[in-house]
């Protein structure tokens, strides 16, 4: 993967480095955004301590936005504009790389999913009905850091909810606030200093070549509706992230945590799937 990286994307990054990867359609549920806003986040806290014993990590992105889909579009240029400033920065020592793959299909799967660390499946609580990428992630060894949503509820029923990192909202609580008309991401960004510098910073145009309109649709959504959330979840996600920093530090530990994934992943064969439904749904024999 890290030759792949450097063939495509022109950026040498460590292979020992921790891979977080974060492959899938580009789509505001999905939250990408609330990746990308970490990642500032994170840049902002290395360049402040440069000398604190930070994990090296490798932020890898893949994945297409519908043709019409204008905000999706955004957070993908957003994505590649972060990594264009991070990447170039000697001030970070190469502790933080970005990448957003382009092009990517099944092929580019085949090499990215064996070699991730973190497997990013962060959709807002509730919006996720299942996906199987999250289940090829963890089967090849990766630990899963996400919401309670979605296949992540079957993978930590099956693989133990103690051996991945779920943070943030739950479904009930995400339709509560909605619902209630308590949801209020004024209040949620004033209250968390690093997701309001990194919001300034974005409005400002830091990452934009000073052009302040480039990203403003998407900072405005934050700051009015933001339907999914992400304001909510950022200071939960962003202490999840220094928690996983801390496994990461303990090698013992996040190998045993891997291979309790792969193990726990046994349940999801096709040999059981298939033989489920041909008892329960077709009717038909099976030998």
């Amino acid at each position: 993967l890290s030759n792949m990286i450097a063939e495509q994307a022109g950026i040498r990054v460590d292979p020992d480095a921790l891979f977080d990867v974060q492959i899938k359609r580009i789509h505001e549920y999905k939250r990408q955004l609330l990746n990308l806003l970490e990642t500032v986040a994170l840049y902002n806290a290395i360049r402040l301590e440069p000398d604190r014993a930070w994990i090296p990590r490798v932020k890898i992105f893949a994945g297409k936005a519908a043709a019409s889909y204008t905000q999706a579009k955004l957070i993908i240029k957003l994505a590649n504009d972060i990594a264009a400033t991070v990447n170039a920065d000697p001030q970070i020592r190469g502790l933080l790389k970005v990448i957003f793959l382009p092009n990517y299909n099944v092929t580019c799967a085949e090499t990215i999913i064996p070699a991730a660390d973190l497997s990013e499946q962060i959709s807002t609580a509730g919006m996720e009905a299942s996906g199987t990428g999250n289940m090829k992630l963890s089967l090849n060894g990766a630990l899963t850091v996400g919401t309670y949503d979605g296949a992540n509820v079957e993978i930590a029923e099956h693989v133990g909810r103690e051996n991945i990192f779920i943070f943030g909202l739950t479904a009930e609580e995400v339709a509560s606030r909605r619902q209630t008309g308590t949801h209020d991401p004024a209040a949620e960004i004033e209250n968390a200093p690093m997701l309001r510098n990194a919001l300034a910073q974005i409005e400002s145009g830091a990452y934009s070549n000073a052009d302040a309109e480039r990203f403003k649709s998407l900072v405005e959504n934050l700051r009015g509706k933001d339907h999914y959330m992400v304001t909510a979840d950022f200071d939960a996600y962003y202490a999840m992230q220094r928690h996983i920093d801390d496994v990461w530090r303990r090698p013992r530990e996040w190998a045993r945590l891997a291979l309790l994934n792969i193990a726990g992943m046994a349940y999801f064969s096709s040999d059981r799937s298939i033989r489920e439904y041909a008892e329960d749904i077709w009717n038909v024999p099976v030998d």
